[in-house]
């Protein structure tokens, strides 16, 4: 029987239960479940709460609500607060907007490896198959499935893992929604930075410390699968100040920020 590490999942949301609750009864249907579920609530409303509420008293393994208050777009702040109340050795990072293939969870554990961290991809979940979505509840899907989009990435096949490389730049292809990485690694970098405003790059500014720090990559090829649901896109209005704090980041091998996740633990 294979031995996997301790696995806390920690899960952003902000006010779309709707696609919280479809994350939620993925995780039900895991392969291998994780030790505990953190979802990173970044001021949701009461709704939020209530389905967390509901969910708690039948869920297989401890579901931990942490939130704070809404003040525009806090992300790194609430996954730094989540984070640094998690149990477990290894962290499982997917958004709330994510359905993932029941071996989602196993895949993640069944590579990792010591100072190492893992990406994947996605498959898209089209605007028009959104209301038989979130009437039906729909969790499960495969290649050939209606209203998804990318489906080369629903195809699973684990083996091929044994001939992808490590990446030892941070790669384009990084999606924040679908990565895993040692608890132990992201204290080591302060975790995510506090300084990045709005939506984007602080997935990618926190991996690229991990990279100054030594730490490599892995990409998670037929294996890791993930379902993202379709949504407008958030403004990037301050796009620019953030990629600014990223190159300096690259350009100056920073490891270590000021406003990270040290402030809770």
């Amino acid at each position: 029987m294979q031995h996997f590490p301790t696995c806390s999942l920690v899960t952003p949301t902000y006010n779309w239960p709707q696609a919280l609750e479809l994350l939620l009864l993925s995780i039900t249907k895991q392969t291998v479940m994780p030790n505990e579920v953190i979802v990173a609530d970044d001021g949701s409303r009461e709704d939020t709460k209530a389905l967390l509420k509901k969910f708690q008293e039948t869920f297989p393994v401890p579901l931990i609500h942490v939130w704070h208050e809404d003040i525009k777009n806090r992300k790194p702040a609430i996954m730094n607060k989540a984070i640094a109340k998690a149990k477990y050795d290894y962290i499982v990072e997917i958004d709330g907007d994510i359905i993932m293939n029941r071996h989602f969870v196993e895949d993640h554990l069944t590579f990792a490896r010591p100072r190492q961290y893992l990406y994947g991809s996605r498959v898209n979940i089209q605007k028009e198959l959104l209301p038989e979505l979130f009437e039906k509840k729909l969790t499960s899907f495969n290649y050939f499935s209606k209203g998804i989009k990318k489906r080369g990435r629903t195809i699973r096949f684990p083996f091929f893992m044994n001939f992808t490389g490590i990446t030892k730049e941070r790669s384009h292809k990084l999606r924040g929604c679908n990565m895993s990485f040692w608890k132990k690694d992201f204290i080591a970098v302060n975790g995510f930075n506090e300084g990045l405003t709005g939506w984007g790059q602080d997935d990618s500014e926190m991996i690229q410390r991990l990279h100054n720090l030594g730490i490599v990559g892995k990409r998670l090829k037929f294996c890791g699968i993930a379902y993202h649901i379709y949504h407008p896109e958030q403004s990037k209005s301050h796009i620019g100040h953030n990629l600014k704090i990223e190159e300096e980041v690259k350009a100056q091998k920073i490891v270590f920020i000021d406003k990270g996740i040290n402030q809770y633990l």
